[in-house]
């Protein structure tokens, strides 16, 4: 018997969650984000594998995927029926008795004890099938890093072991962006010290990381490159680490005086959600996006928790003012952080 951690990915979640509903569409291209229409400004949210085989992907326009895949089915984001659809997988995991630790829609961390976790892991993904009608890939590791990392080398629908034997076979010549927790700023940033791939990275000297990223960040990011990480698995009900709103405007808004009028609105409808959330925000970020397409976040730590809409409201105005561009602006949002 072996401690493991396994990592549960859902394939494709909100296209596969929409073709259930539309059988139709099965084999079909899919894109899902705003509210379907493809015309208006917005960004996917997610794309089926035939969508993402033309280079539509999260994140990207929505007038882009329209361009790049035109004769995509293009759908609204639904989110009370993917709540509902998430609920029923992980009703599946619990009972599967390991330790289960939700990290939002579509994946969750499970923690247990097994001689044999592939074995475990394809059984976990017959049930949830047989519940849902859903596909999953589990990703096996020693640690959350490697649980999670492995499951990229099991899509689709498939079960992939990481662990500290086979990580440098599979993971040592990749960039170091291929780990959990390096994106492409500080991957460049490793780049420009002569650390380029995950190899690299393991051998690098923690306290000459220390010196250039700080303390704690310099050598977590050693221990990243040799796979280390932490192995448990908490079942506490999942939190959010906030709540936030957001809107993207079909004609950019050049007027400022507009600008703020608009975040002033988006944080009382906040306010509003907050009403219902035990938890006070601690933290206020606005993000603008300019046009065409820049985004950037400021944010206001408050003097003391609050859900105060005019508490809400001020330390909006506040981040707003750290704004240095008066460019015309795309999108708007506001976003309450809560505390630990």
């Amino acid at each position: 018997m072996g401690r493991w951690v396994l990592h549960v990915d859902l394939d494709q979640f909100i296209a596969a969650v929409e073709v259930l509903r539309h059988p139709e569409l099965r084999g079909r291209p899919v894109v899902v984000g705003g509210d379907g229409d493809p015309t208006k400004r917005g960004v996917v949210s997610t794309a089926s594998y035939e969508a993402r085989e033309h280079g539509v992907h999260s994140g990207l326009p929505l007038r882009t995927a329209a361009r790049r895949l035109p004769d995509a089915v293009f759908l609204p984001v639904d989110r009370e029926a993917y709540d509902e659809v998430s609920a029923s997988v992980m009703d599946v995991l619990r009972t599967s008795g390991a330790v289960v630790e939700v990290l939002g829609w579509d994946e969750a961390f499970l923690g247990l004890d097994t001689s044999d976790p592939e074995a475990f892991a394809r059984s976990l993904a017959d049930r949830v099938r047989a519940a849902t009608q859903l596909d999953c890939t589990v990703g096996i590791g020693e640690n959350k890093l490697q649980a999670k990392i492995a499951t990229g080398f099991g899509k689709p629908a498939g079960v992939f072991r990481l662990t500290s034997e086979n990580w440098f076979s599979v993971l040592g010549d990749r960039p170091t962006d291929a780990l959990w927790g390096i994106g492409a700023k500080t991957a460049k940033k490793l780049a420009g010290l002569g650390i380029s791939t995950v190899s690299d990275l393991a051998a690098a000297d923690p306290d000459a990381l220390a010196a250039v990223f700080g303390p704690m960040t310099g050598p977590w990011l050693v221990l990243l490159g040799r796979g280390r990480g932490d192995a448990d698995v908490d079942d506490s009900p999942y939190l959010a680490r906030g709540h936030g709103k957001e809107e993207t405007f079909q004609q950019n808004i050049a007027d400022w005086s507009r600008v703020q009028a608009e975040v002033a609105r988006l944080a009382g409808l906040l306010a509003v959600d907050l009403a219902a959330e035990p938890r006070p925000a601690v933290r206020v970020v606005v993000k603008v996006r300019y046009a065409p397409f820049v985004t950037e976040t400021h944010g206001v730590t408050l003097s003391s928790p609050s859900s105060e809409a005019a508490v809400i409201e001020g330390a909006a105005r506040s981040a707003l003012e750290r704004f240095a561009g008066r460019r015309p602006v795309r999108l708007l949002g506001v976003r309450a952080e809560f505390g630990t």
